[in-house]
């Protein structure tokens, strides 16, 4: 496991003009010393957190020594979204949560590569929420990166998922369980009916109460209940439903067009959240005028969680972009 290590942001000023001073920023390094390799930056999840590679590493079977993602290769770097709560430390921002942006977070992320003199990537990658920052990161820097490659989610939040975001909070606020109880709603996002009918085939052991699919949602809601705090949940979840890049832009396409890097869009065909449909219309828009935007799917009954799931499918996928890793690929501050 890389150790956790802080960098301190003195002057964040957020979107709507909020000045935040001191915020720590977490982060871990994966494979070689920054400046002696190409360098992949990866964007966790809601409840996520910058332990990507190693032992506990939740996308280990990915980022490692001989993996896809090589770290004989590649200097991997994972940040903490401020107020995840990952160090044990949660920021007085996270009181005031529905002051952020996804926007502010990737700017964030972009002053932390500033401050380990990281001026380019060989990629960025994240999935759900870290995949929409991603895109945020770009649209802020569209000439840093050489490879975007946003799975699971989309360049901006649909109404589907702004509603959802909205009965999230709701929940957050309202339930006497609130992290249990709006992580029970969640995951019936996050797979399908085909997915839950083929797990539990509606059983009800003998003498039991409940069936195996109740028993199986109580267990995901007590277990993000025991190691993940109400507020860092509440702002998670609200950054959600602020990713947008073509906010301030005449369009979509007129933001996109600026971003040089090769575009990787990665969806599932089963999602239910960030619908494959939406990214096929990106792309296909996309492909109108650029030639380095390319889609890719995967096939699984999982549904939203496929990203966590299909490792083989989605090593496939990547596995030609991280094949290029012997060209002359970053370039570090002096």
């Amino acid at each position: 496991m890389g150790k956790l290590k802080k960098i301190i942001i003195s002057d964040w000023i957020t979107e709507n003009g909020k000045s935040h001073q001191n915020v720590p920023l977490f982060w871990q390094k994966f494979g070689p010393e920054i400046g002696t390799a190409p360098i992949v930056l990866v964007n966790h999840a809601l409840t996520g957190n910058s332990n990507v590679a190693g032992e506990n590493g939740w996308w280990n079977a990915l980022i490692g020594k001989n993996k896809t993602i090589d770290t004989n290769d590649f200097t991997v770097i994972a940040f903490n979204i401020p107020g995840n709560g990952f160090n044990g430390e949660y920021e007085n921002l996270i009181h005031n949560y529905k002051d952020f942006t996804a926007k502010d977070i990737a700017q964030i992320f972009w002053q932390g590569l500033i401050a380990l003199k990281i001026e380019n990537l060989f990629a960025i990658i994240g999935g759900s929420l870290g995949g929409g920052i991603a895109w945020e990161m770009a649209a802020l820097h569209p000439t840093k990166i050489e490879n975007l490659i946003p799975v699971a989610t989309d360049w901006k939040a649909t109404d589907w998922v702004i509603a959802n975001v909205w009965i999230q909070d709701q929940i957050l606020n309202n339930s006497d369980n609130p992290i249990s109880d709006a992580r029970i709603h969640a995951m019936l996002l996050y797979r399908t009916p085909q997915s839950l009918g083929l797990k539990f085939n509606r059983e009800k052991p003998a003498g039991e109460i409940r069936f195996l699919i109740e028993t199986w949602l109580l267990h995901h809601g007590e277990k993000l209940q025991n190691r993940f705090r109400l507020a860092s949940y509440k702002l998670m979840n609200h950054l959600l439903k602020t990713v947008d890049i073509s906010k301030n832009y005449q369009s979509f396409e007129a933001v996109a067009n600026e971003i040089q890097a090769n575009i990787h869009v990665i969806a599932v065909d089963s999602d239910l959240f960030f619908i494959p449909q939406e990214n096929r219309e990106t792309v296909s828009s996309l492909q109108q005028t650029k030639s380095n935007i390319f889609y890719h799917e995967i096939k699984s009954i999982h549904g939203h969680d496929a990203f966590l799931i299909e490792f083989e499918q989605l090593s496939k996928i990547i596995q030609p972009i991280f094949n290029t890793q012997k060209q002359p690929s970053y370039v570090t501050q002096n």
